[in-house]
């Protein structure tokens, strides 16, 4: 059922039904893609989706479903290495900004890093996803389970990467001039300098993300899910050690050799060579030996209209990034450093209620959708949209509140000035507005992948990017050059707002009536909530001092988001909200347990 709604019972011919282990993958593979705008909704293609199976009569003699400890086990093991990725992961950026600021030592270094995400996301990322990996999965079928397919596709992708890799290091400053115009306040020789050292991860994540299909192909998820968490761990310690070298990156003159320099790019990458290198033996343990096949498996043809329309999307989405950089770097110097931190922050709300909402909404809504059964697939999305609704508005009327002290609660210190953090803080406070219509966003898209139809996202995000960039380019001309972020956080979230309002009405077009009375409704409510929530939380603000100091800022953050969350979600409790209930339910079960021990 969907997410947080009550099981059916087992003799329901829509109830879950447990199948004998088939080889596929899980709903959303991923890698790490440190470019904040890098949205990959086309994941969801790899879905492998499963002739319906009815549930047979239990057994007179037995009195529960057979358990399955190790799907439980693989499921607690996933979700233990995601926080962890997560915290470690935020954790090295706050360091970053810790030992260089904001500056333009760490716009040159979050541009350069940012190169190879985007190169392998437009060389292999989502062709891999949306073609490769269902076919591998297909492959499995074959005599020899596929390894002659998996050989192939390795070998391909392999030598795709490295060629793709070392014409990127060549092409290093033609890169640094895409994403940083003439006249700009950015130091294009310190990025270049940087994108030399960091290209070569495009290969790393390539590897990773080939292995990672490999062994999800297996039902092996472990050392995939804890992976990144190395790759996080070389970077923390590699931040350590620059942190306590004397002396600072150069600027002018910029010089490659320059100990500190090469300790902080070759660092990097390494994290990213040592996140691709943990999987090897997981590979080797699952039984797959390699060894080169060359030429094009003949079952990729099928998939070469989706993969266009898979690409179309990417390369949508890169212009969108491309351009973003280049009015960013017209600025004050560390917009770029601030937008890629505000926008992180921006995304954490998300990663944690939006992505297991669609996470527990995915098969269904892809099973309603391969049975053509509209209704169902309309009830979805509206219980998913309303949920999202009632989880996300609070929480982002309140961040707009708490942006600035959050912003130097978590990044002043070392070489990070309160006025720069303040900065950031502001980012992210202005942009807030626009958490719901991303969520929703990410939920519309899906609702058209589940449908088989990877055109519409491609034209949704071809409108998103048509709006943005003249908006974008507004930003210098119109904004002082330290505000320019700001406008920039701003546009994004416009955008989004604009997207959600698209993505509904070809929604509509596409299925019918949507609901969308009761899910305004819901949205009146979670509006109202919300702004006294907001009150409260300001009211609570103006008690306390100001939050010139970290340990201020962070009393501030506490204390507001527990008075304007609670009220909100207080409010909505009251209301008797029914879309609240699966969080209620959640929080009842933890102070159960809780309690109990």
């Amino acid at each position: 059922m969907p997410f947080g709604a009550p099981p059916l019972r087992p003799d329901d011919p829509d109830a879950t039904v447990f199948l004998p282990r088939v080889g596929g993958l899980p709903t959303s593979p991923r890698w790490p893609v440190a470019d904040p705008d890098a949205l990959r909704p086309y994941e969801s293609l790899a879905t492998r989706m499963l002739p319906r199976v009815q549930a047979p009569a239990p057994a007179p003699e037995t009195t529960a479903a057979p358990a399955a400890p190790s799907l439980a086990k693989s499921s607690a093991t996933m979700a233990i290495a995601s926080l962890a990725s997560r915290v470690t992961g935020f954790f090295w950026k706050a360091m970053l900004v810790w030992a260089i600021g904001t500056g333009a030592v760490n716009d040159s270094f979050t541009i350069a890093n940012t190169m190879p995400n985007i190169l392998f996301e437009l060389l292999f990322g989502g062709v891999l996803t949306s073609v490769v990996v269902p076919l591998l999965v297909r492959a499995q079928d074959d005599p020899d389970s596929g390894e002659a397919y998996t050989q192939r596709m390795l070998t391909v992708g392999l030598v795709i990467l490295l060629a793709g890799t070392v014409v990127a290091v060549l092409a290093a400053p033609a890169f640094t001039s895409l994403y940083i115009p003439e006249g700009s306040r950015a130091n294009s020789e310190l990025t270049t300098a940087f994108a030399r050292l960091l290209l070569p991860e495009i290969f790393f994540y390539g590897g990773f993300a080939l292995l990672s299909a490999i062994l999800n192909a297996k039902n092996l998820f472990g050392q995939v899910a804890w992976a990144p968490v190395a790759n996080n761990a070389v970077v923390i310690a590699t931040l350590a050690v620059f942190m306590v070298m004397p002396g600072q990156i150069s600027l002018d003159p910029v010089r490659m050799g320059e100990p500190k320099l090469l300790v902080l790019g070759i660092g990097v990458t390494a994290g990213i060579a040592v996140q691709a290198g943990m999987l090897v033996p997981a590979v080797l343990r699952s039984g797959f030996r390699f060894r080169w096949r060359w030429g094009l498996d003949a079952r990729m043809k099928e998939f070469g209209g989706l993969a266009l329309w898979v690409l179309g999307y990417v390369v949508a989405s890169q212009i969108a990034v491309t351009v973003t950089t280049r009015v960013l770097t017209t600025g004050d110097p560390g917009g770029v450093t601030v937008y890629s931190n505000a926008w992180l922050l921006f995304q954490l709300p998300y990663g944690v209620i939006g992505v297991s909402l669609l996470t527990a909404i995915m098969p269904r809504l892809s099973r309603n959708a391969a049975d053509g059964d509209t209704r169902k697939v309309v009830a979805d999305l509206s219980y998913g949209s309303r949920i999202a609704t009632v989880l996300l508005v609070p929480i982002a009327a309140v961040l707009t509140v708490i942006g600035v002290p959050v912003g130097i609660a978590v990044f002043h210190g070392g070489a990070n000035s309160v006025e720069d953090a303040t900065r950031l803080g502001q980012a992210l406070a202005v942009s807030a507005f626009g958490l719901l219509p991303y969520a929703l966003v990410m939920l519309q898209l899906r609702v058209f992948y589940a449908m088989k139809d990877a055109r519409t996202p491609t034209l949704i995000m071809v409108v998103m990017t048509v709006v943005k960039v003249p908006l974008l380019y507004l930003c210098p001309v119109l904004l002082d050059s330290r505000q320019v972020v700001l406008g920039v956080m701003l546009i994004n979230s416009l955008v989004f707002v604009i997207g959600a309002i698209v993505g509904q009405v070809w929604l509509w077009v596409s299925l019918g009536h949507l609901r969308s009375k009761r899910a305004l409704g819901i949205i009146l409510w979670s509006v109202a909530a919300s702004t006294l929530g907001v009150l409260v939380a300001v009211l609570a603000g103006l008690l306390l001092p100001g939050t010139d100091g970290r340990i201020m800022a962070v009393v501030k953050v506490i204390v507001q988001s527990a008075t304007g969350l609670g009220v909100a979600f207080g409010v909505l409790y009251a209301l008797r909200i029914e879309e609240l209930t699966p969080a209620t339910k959640r929080l009842s079960r933890l102070f159960g347990r809780a309690k109990q021990a």
